[in-house]
């Protein structure tokens, strides 16, 4: 059910990563292209990972309905890497039959087997259902801290 991601894989994860931007109101900010995906993912050094839930039919085919993507953080207090969890995505018609649960359990064994001491990922305000689903699971907000980003015109200006 739950796979790593094969380089096959790269049209389907470039797909529900729209869905999700669609799903958070930001369809015109997923401007990654298939090339994209496949180099972060799969080419010479990887800089993010990824993993998918397969749902198997009756007929037994199997379709990609889910994705994790994720990356190595770092924690200087710990000393040790995490992960954090950039994108989770389960296709709408196949919520609620475990598939977010399970990639969240796999990157959660993937912590373990490693020796990472956390798990990470943002989720935006009013979205309570994931909320819910994540609370459901043991995790916790990070109150107190609040995510900032620096991109566009004010990337460059900084960065030039």
């Amino acid at each position: 059910m739950i796979r790593p991601a094969r380089p096959e894989d790269v049209p389907v994860i470039a797909q529900l990563v729209r869905d999700l931007a669609e799903y958070e109101k930001e369809p015109e900010s997923a401007t990654a292209t298939e090339e994209d995906f496949a180099a972060a993912l799969f080419g010479a050094h990887p800089a993010a990972f990824a993993h998918v839930a397969e749902h198997t039919a009756e007929d037994g085919s199997t379709e990609v309905v889910g994705m994790a993507l994720w990356f190595r953080n770092f924690s200087t207090w710990t000393g040790r890497h995490g992960i954090y969890l950039e994108d989770l995505y389960v296709r709408p018609e196949f919520r609620g039959l475990g598939y977010g649960r399970a990639l969240l359990t796999e990157l959660a064994r993937i912590c373990v087997a490693r020796g990472y001491r956390r798990l990470e990922w943002s989720v935006l305000d009013w979205n309570a259902p994931s909320i819910e689903f994540y609370r459901s699971l043991g995790a916790v907000p990070m109150d107190g801290w609040t995510v900032y980003r620096l991109d566009g015109d004010a990337l460059l200006k900084l960065g030039q």
